[in-house]
């Protein structure tokens, strides 16, 4: 089977659903093409046998049987919301990425920064169990000891906050890369305010 940015449903006979009412009859295995969170819809080609088929449409699904043949389904919305709401919530939620800015020479940050931290925060708040990795950067000025330090700091100074949060420490990875991986390609010695950053990641 091949994922091609899909958001996929594959389920086991075993699927119980959550809610009452009619629930999809499930199969030995039933495969789903689910819109995203954005309504983006993938494709997937499901191959059982000697059969192949691609299922590029919303709610599009096939059923492989037990002797290994395949059957075309078509799931609603609802069915889906109803028999496996559970299964599609207990997801892990998308990657979501952040970018921070600081003062020259200071872990502090922006204030712009400092109103984008809040949905950093909104962002961890919504995840029951994220994790986080945490990379501070600088730009050119300054000698390459004197960065290094500095872009940890900064890393560190986020990881500290998001503690206060109540993130559990070892959920965080905090590392500092100094100014070796520019955003923007600059001669030495420029301050250059969009190096000054640290870039989140939260899974």
């Amino acid at each position: 089977m091949r994922l091609a940015a899909a958001a996929i449903l594959v389920l086991a006979v075993a699927g119980c659903a959550d809610a009452p009412g009619p629930r999809i009859p499930v199969g030995p295995e039933l495969f789903a093409v689910i819109p995203g969170p954005t309504g983006h819809v993938g494709s997937i080609v499901v191959r059982s046998g000697g059969d192949e088929k691609v299922l590029d449409q919303a709610y599009s699904a096939s059923r492989v049987k037990a002797d290994g043949s395949t059957e075309a389904a078509r799931l609603s919305p609802d069915e889906v919301a109803r028999s496996f709401g559970g299964t599609i919530q207990a997801l892990p939620g998308r990657p979501a990425s952040f970018l921070l800015y600081f003062r020259e020479g200071k872990d502090e940050l922006t204030p712009v920064s400092r109103v984008e931290l809040e949905k950093v925060f909104a962002e961890l708040k919504r995840r029951p169990a994220p994790d986080i990795v945490v990379i501070g950067h600088t730009d050119t000025v300054g000698n390459l000891a004197f960065n290094d330090r500095l872009s940890l700091a900064r890393a560190e100074r986020l990881r500290e906050m998001m503690v206060e949060l109540g993130i559990p420490p070892e959920r965080i990875q905090a590392a500092g890369r100094g100014k070796r991986e520019l955003l923007v390609q600059t001669d030495d010695n420029v301050s250059e305010p969009r190096n000054r950053r640290v870039e989140i990641s939260v899974r």
